[in-house]
């Protein structure tokens, strides 16, 4: 089975805007186009149900219905309870508060482990813990590869260890992390798991539950959808945490770690995520529960992204201008592809632009990882980053423009 790109790309108005023929979209790393069921919940939500929800007149019942089945549907396609997936502003706001709420569970003397290859988000906040007594070990990246090492992960783990943080795919690396293992060898320490999905989620959902981390995050509005950030939280460590939010929803597993008011028209606009899945299971055939048809239209995605990818490798490989980073097989990687330069990303970058590329330029908030690469961060990276619906004749027109541009 192979996915059909012209029905994929029907469902994305921004291919019909006017303002956007001619261009090749390669920057998808800071954030997708949005699906057409997305813009129209957005819309009607705003039209019809702005109002507080969860009132009983009709549109204030409907706005609160069509939040609880963004909740619903999205738990569901990852393999979770209801009530163990939550929205918030963003991931990095979901980190932070997520990060105090370590801060009151810890004890002195216990520890973290974060690695060098996140993008800051999901990072920094668990790194300040160090500011108030807990000890924060580095699970250090190869310097060369940019790999982790799960071999040096177990060096790491003792039972001070009460949580181990990892990107599932680094923002600039594009290596996909082996999470279940990961994670199994964090649990056998004793320790939770805390995994960064945001550069991952594009790529498929995950089911949750089959990875079992106790964390998974990830960004809406780089998977089709509003700007929301997402995270799925499992019941066995929620209920133990500290609750964040108002002291009156403690008994409410979604509730505990959003203290601020939702944004009720983007949270119920996360549905239209759902509809895009089910269309393209229902179009290419996929059928079973939520979770098996969204692992059905992953293995469609990854399958379509691999094939256009490892051309776009290929090249880059052949270089000798340019260094990429990550590894040189799709099979191994996202379609999030950075190479270091002579010269600053963002100026091929604004190059690329001229040839009607949209592509990115800098250090993308992988500061560490970059300085970890030996990469000159004044100058940061090149980044060209794409998704199942980037077609063959768009890579084909990106590797055209590199000829001219590299």
């Amino acid at each position: 089975m192979t996915l059909d790109i012209d029905f994929v790309r029907a469902q994305f108005p921004a291919f019909e805007e006017p303002t956007l023929q001619g261009q090749a979209f390669f920057e998808n790393a800071g954030g997708s186009y949005m699906c057409r069921p997305v813009i129209e919940r957005l819309e009607r939500f705003h039209r019809q149900r702005k109002v507080q929800p969860y009132a009983p007149y009709a549109a204030s019942r409907l706005g609160g219905e069509e939040m609880d089945e963004a909740q619903t549907r999205l738990a569901a396609m990852m393999g979770v309870q209801t009530d163990e997936l939550s929205f918030g502003p963003s991931t990095t706001q979901n980190t932070y508060i997520l990060a105090r709420a370590f801060a009151q569970f810890m004890s002195p003397g216990d520890a973290i482990v974060v690695t060098n290859q996140d993008h800051e988000a999901n990072t920094g906040p668990w790194r300040r813990l160090a500011d108030e007594g807990f000890e924060v070990r580095e699970w250090k990246i190869d310097p060369e590869t940019g790999l982790l090492n799960p071999e040096h992960l177990v060096d790491l783990l003792d039972e001070r260890v009460r949580l181990v943080c990892f990107p599932h795919c680094s923002n600039v690396v594009g290596a996909v992390n082996p999470v279940a293992e990961i994670t199994a060898l964090a649990h056998a320490a004793g320790a939770f798991v805390c995994v960064d999905g945001v550069s991952y989620a594009p790529h498929g959902f995950v089911n949750v539950d089959l990875l079992g981390a106790d964390i998974y995050l990830f960004s809406a509005y780089k998977t089709y959808g509003p700007h929301q950030g997402i995270m799925v939280i499992r019941r066995a460590l929620g209920m133990q945490l500290p609750n964040q939010g108002h002291y009156f929803n403690a008994g409410h597993l979604d509730k505990r770690f959003t203290p601020a008011g939702p944004d009720h028209a983007q949270v119920a606009a996360c549905a239209g995520m759902a509809d895009y899945m089910d269309a393209l299971a229902a179009h290419h055939g996929i059928t079973g529960d939520p979770a098996a048809r969204a692992s059905g239209v992953h293995d469609l995605m990854r399958a379509h992204e691999e094939a256009l990818l490892q051309p776009l490798l290929d090249d880059l490989g052949a270089r000798n201008s340019v260094r990429l980073i990550g590894p040189a097989e799709a099979a191994n990687r996202a379609p999030t592809v950075a190479v270091a330069l002579a010269r600053p990303g963002e100026d091929v970058a604004r190059e690329l632009a001229g040839h009607g590329i949209m592509a990115g330029g800098g250090d993308f908030y992988a500061v560490r990882a970059l300085g970890a690469l030996g990469v000159d961060t004044n100058k940061g990276v090149l980044r060209l980053s794409f998704v199942h619906y980037t077609s063959r004749d768009e890579v084909d027109r990106l590797r055209a423009a590199l000829d001219i541009c590299l």
